[in-house]
């Protein structure tokens, strides 16, 4: 049996309402009012499409031993980097080991079903191998459009294999143009598309209706045989349109998330499907339908597996953990839409040397310390002498990652001198359960919520982006954690 084994997803922790935006850029386009419903996810400063797929792939691997995938697929329309493998820098924060197959997939809105196509391709009953698909954007639209109001950024990742699979592959079936819907050149911030009537009318209108036919066709089944057909289209009217033409009934056609998430581009559609999967019954049939460049069609059936799961919420947790994005400008700022004066302080070159990242990539991208094999002291970094001076033990440690473990807030500052795109720049000793001590940036929170010996949990993120080379560069934050209500 070849199919899905796990799923986790994830939302940024801040949401921008759209009659904010409508209120800062109305005057220029007041027919953007249309969209002006509901709320958006927006990436906080330090994420980007990267760091947001190593959220939802840490979130699918909670049930899944890392140490078992052999394959990493990354598909992204907003790659951080053109020339250097995306996927190779998510691996070690995934806790991934070095001897993995890994890739990109982009330049379509649909090259996260493609990857999982080709996970799901790779998978044989005689060669049960296990691959992680990841998808994540952070696509932009010009101030004013309508591209502004609906996009959002989020990301999904699953877990592929043919052992202990929560949803069953049953066929596929794909079609592939070159349709110029949206569009966005090598060197564009934004994104471009044509007309709306040129994407509903010969758009979805035909593609979606033909691939739909076709994984019919080739499964044998009917549309009634489905629980739930997933498909992100952002048009009301063209929803309703292709629900009444291909038979989908109110209670099977998914809700899309564009009142609490957005348009989330390369992602959306396994978004959806992890949505999906959070609430499906043994024996349901799932149909996911992607669109861009075409249309890919997956029908997947739910096992008695998916009720073993024991983080299949992670996706529906982080849409409940969520802050509002008070200001449109920050919003500019954060995405170097609007220049803002950061001061001298901000002039300082930053950027690590690749020399001293591949010596210390364990750390950097893994969080990896180490432990005493003689006296089980952890510590981070890891060093040559056991820190325990009850110990001083000589080259006994072992590689010990502090990704996963919870750590409490010893010490913390809030530096309103320091260049921060989102000041003050708050920052401190986080002591780890088990043990290890390290200084951390605290994202993805107020000042009032940082306190002493308050629990972190630990977050892969941007840990600066140099503009003079365009490039990021990564490290591990500490998120004090919330009460969800």
């Amino acid at each position: 049996m070849i199919g899905l084994c796990s799923y986790g997803g994830y939302i940024p922790h801040y949401r921008l309402n759209r009659g904010l935006i409508f209120g800062a850029m109305g005057w220029m386009n007041p027919a953007t009012i249309a969209n002006a419903r509901g709320e958006k996810a927006v990436a906080n400063f330090d994420e980007d499409s990267i760091t947001l797929a190593v959220s939802a792939g840490r979130a699918a691997l909670q049930d899944v031993d890392p140490a078992t995938v052999e394959s990493l697929y990354f598909a992204s329309s907003t790659l951080p980097y053109k020339e250097r493998l995306n996927a190779a820098i998510m691996a070690p924060a995934l806790g991934l080991k070095d001897q993995i197959r890994a890739a990109d997939f982009t330049a379509s809105l649909k090259s996260g079903t493609t990857a999982l196509l080709a996970a799901l391709d790779s998978v044989s009953s005689d060669n049960p191998r296990k691959v992680l698909v990841t998808a994540a954007d952070c696509r932009l639209g010009k101030p004013a459009s309508p591209q502004e109001m609906l996009f959002g950024d989020a990301a999904a990742a699953f877990v592929v294999g043919g052992e202990n699979v929560v949803a069953e592959y049953k066929g596929s079936y794909s079609v592939t143009y070159d349709f110029g819907d949206h569009f966005r050149g090598a060197n564009s911030q934004f994104d471009n598309q044509w007309e709306d009537r040129w994407i509903r009318d010969l758009g979805l209108d035909q593609f979606i209706p033909e691939v739909v036919t076709g994984l019919l066709e080739k499964t044998g089944l009917q549309m009634t045989d489905f629980s739930k057909v997933i498909y992100p289209c952002i048009y009301p009217a063209a929803r309703r349109g292709i629900a009444k033409k291909l038979g989908i009934t109110p209670e099977m056609d998914l809700d899309n998330l564009q009142l609490e998430v957005g348009e989330s581009g390369t992602p959306h559609a396994l978004v959806m499907l992890a949505k999906a999967l959070e609430d499906a019954k043994p024996g349901d049939k799932l149909m996911v339908i992607s669109f861009g460049s075409g249309c890919d069609a997956i029908c997947f059936e739910v096992t008695e597996n998916i009720a073993k799961l024991q983080n299949g919420k992670a996706l529906s947790a982080s849409l409940a953990d969520k802050a509002e994005l008070d200001n449109y400008n920050k919003m500019l700022v954060w995405r170097q839409i609007m220049p803002a004066d950061f001061g001298k302080r901000k002039e300082v070159d930053h950027w690590t040397r690749y020399s001293a990242m591949w010596r210390n990539r364990k750390l950097m991208l893994g969080l990896e310390g180490g432990k005493c094999t003689q006296c089980g002291t952890a510590q981070i970094p890891a060093q040559d002498i056991c820190v325990n001076p009850e110990c001083d033990a000589l080259h006994t440690q072992e590689p010990y990652s502090f990704a996963d473990r919870t750590g409490h807030i010893l010490s913390f500052t809030a530096d309103n001198l320091a260049a921060s795109v989102n000041p003050p720049a708050v920052y401190g000793q986080v002591e780890f359960e088990g043990g290890g001590k390290f200084m951390f940036d605290f994202t993805d929170c107020n000042l009032d919520e940082v306190v002493t010996e308050k629990p972190v949990t630990m977050s892969f993120r941007r840990k600066y982006y140099d503009e003079k080379r365009d490039i990021s560069g990564y490290f591990w934050k500490a998120v004090p954690v919330k009460e969800v209500k």
